[in-house]
């Protein structure tokens, strides 16, 4: 079964320097048909503009992820990291017994455009960590290129939680299959252009969950597709 989330129908918010995008529940915004799925809590679609971010503000017992789609964001935070991360590195950043962290455009003169996505960890009150690595254009053309995992397994991410993470980079007619074991779930979140999965055509800034499935096969409909895909395992 795959179920649409469109991306007109998401939550929104503009305070002028951020315009931003809800996927599921999210801060003042709230729809009970969309409090998450499974593990996966946040899915946000940000724009900020240059010089601008989220003041020093805390998290716990959370998981978050920082894809940069374009642009480069400023981070700090209470343990010690300070880093920039540009346009195609992740981050990832256990909140555990608690972590504070502050996020700003590193621009001042163009916006930065991210997905900052909140997944459950399978255990609580883990020490504070985090992680950041690079995955080019190549890495993922053509194929799902793992940027987090359980085990960390090929230089991917590691984060608490049974799932892989990829992102993939397609030609228009690309094709990628998918097999599911049993119990396993999924989201698919459309990045840029447009792809087709088993015959539902969803575009930039779509999501759909995956459930029940045995098999899914992706098709990109345009030129320079980018999506990402997660595999929840129970």
């Amino acid at each position: 079964m795959i179920t649409i989330r469109p991306s007109n129908e998401r939550g929104s918010a503009n305070f002028g320097w951020l315009d931003t995008k809800h996927t599921f529940s999210f801060g003042s915004y709230y729809d009970p048909k969309y409090t998450g799925f499974g593990n996966l809590l946040v899915i946000n679609e940000d724009i900020i503009s240059p010089s601008q971010g989220f003041g020093t503000h805390g998290h716990q017992d959370m998981e978050i992820v920082t894809y940069v789609i374009t642009g480069e964001l400023a981070h700090k935070d209470s343990i010690g990291n300070e880093e920039t991360i540009p346009s195609g590195e992740v981050q990832r950043m256990t909140a555990g017994t608690g972590i504070r962290h502050s996020e700003y455009n590193y621009s001042n003169s163009d916006p930065v455009h991210l997905l900052q996505i909140w997944i459950l960890p399978e255990t609580k009150n883990l020490p504070p960590s985090y992680e950041q690595k690079s995955f080019s254009a190549e890495d993922k053309q053509g194929k799902l290129c793992l940027l987090a995992s359980a085990d960390g397994r090929d230089n991917s991410l590691t984060i608490h939680q049974q799932v892989d993470l990829f992102a993939s980079i397609l030609g228009k007619e690309d094709t990628i299959s998918y097999n599911f074991n049993d119990g396993d779930y999924g989201w698919i979140q459309v990045v840029k252009g447009e792809v087709s999965i088993d015959h539902t055509t969803l575009k930039a800034g779509d999501g759909a969950s995956i459930q029940q499935e045995k098999e899914v096969k992706i098709i990109a409909n345009t030129d320079e597709t980018e999506f990402l895909w997660f595999h929840f395992k129970p």
